[in-house]
């Protein structure tokens, strides 16, 4: 960058629900980023674990929105957003408070963003943070023939497979950039979703509205998720299911998609868990899927309370 020129501004947006712990760790490693005009800023989703106090007290120089209940994932980084908008930065950066990055995070993927206008998405290689060569994703697809989505790379140990910069359906919420003047024609996260999918169905409607999704692999960072998290809880079970449908919705998903979706998947589902004996303590996974299939029926997103 000629010396002459100022760096984008941008804003990292990070959302908290306590985890004050995880959000000290991820501030910290912040601070060896070498990009010059990165500000922060922590939206508190109401923690009651001192998360607030914590990070005034240890990083006086990052700001800090109280939101005073749980929004969710959606409407709490609509937060960041607009604030993003109100006070003129070029760029938002989405980041979960459980990732830590490298020193060298944010240069690859202003760079690629500023070379070419077309780009208004990009995103990093992601690494599981305690198996820190084995890659939880390397860009999103969208499988519409059977209404899947599923992370490029995922478990994969990185062997410079995915070293190569591609377009993608969607980029992780985990760790997604977004250039702020293409807000004002995609609008922000859609806050039915809560959380999952919405980031999802938020870059369908960035790509069809003319912006291009990248994924930029010379940017990295390491999220703190293990590798054995599929053993979904009744409350992912419900967002999960819910979201799934209202994301083939609005996005006006084929008809296959709809069938493989519900018959081929939820309701086989739903229907082993009831019948097969290895099962027999998926209750609570029956019970949350039946309810996420009632309230998109009549209406109800959101975040459940």
């Amino acid at each position: 960058m000629p010396s002459n020129v100022l760096p984008a501004r941008v804003l990292i947006v990070i959302l908290c629900y306590n985890g004050v712990e995880l959000t000290l760790a991820c501030l910290q490693s912040l601070q060896k980023q070498t990009y010059p005009g990165a500000d922060i800023l922590i939206v508190d989703n109401n923690s009651s674990d001192d998360t607030v106090a914590e990070v005034r007290k240890h990083f006086p120089a990052v700001a800090v929105v109280e939101n005073g209940r749980n929004l969710g994932y959606a409407a709490g980084n609509n937060v960041g957003l607009r604030y993003a908008q109100a006070h003129g930065y070029d760029y938002v950066l989405l980041l979960n408070n459980d990732t830590e990055v490298d020193a060298n995070f944010l240069h690859p993927l202003i760079e690629r963003c500023t070379q070419d206008p077309t780009i208004a998405v990009v995103g990093p290689k992601i690494y599981y943070h305690h198996e820190p060569n084995r890659i939880w994703s390397a860009g999103g697809v969208i499988d519409w023939k059977h209404g899947n989505t599923y992370m490029i790379g995922l478990d994969a140990e990185d062997q410079g497979q995915f070293d190569a910069e591609k377009e993608v359906d969607f980029v992780t919420g985990c760790a997604l950039l977004v250039r702020t003047a293409v807000l004002e024609k995609s609008g922000l996260i859609d806050e039915r979703f809560g959380m999952y999918f919405e980031e999802t169905e938020w870059c369908v409607r960035i790509r069809r509205s003319g912006g291009r999704i990248v994924y930029v692999p010379q940017s990295r960072l390491w999220h703190k998720i293990r590798t054995d998290k599929q053993d979904w809880s009744p409350r992912i079970t419900y967002y999960m299911a819910r979201n799934r449908l209202l994301f083939m919705r609005l996005v006006h998903a084929p008809w296959q998609s709809w069938l493989h979706a519900v018959i081929v998947q939820d309701l086989r589902t739903w229907l082993s868990w009831r019948i097969r004996p290895k099962w027999k303590n998926r209750a609570e996974q029956r019970a949350a899927m039946r309810l996420a299939w009632r309230d998109f029926l009549i209406g109800r997103f959101g975040m459940m309370g």
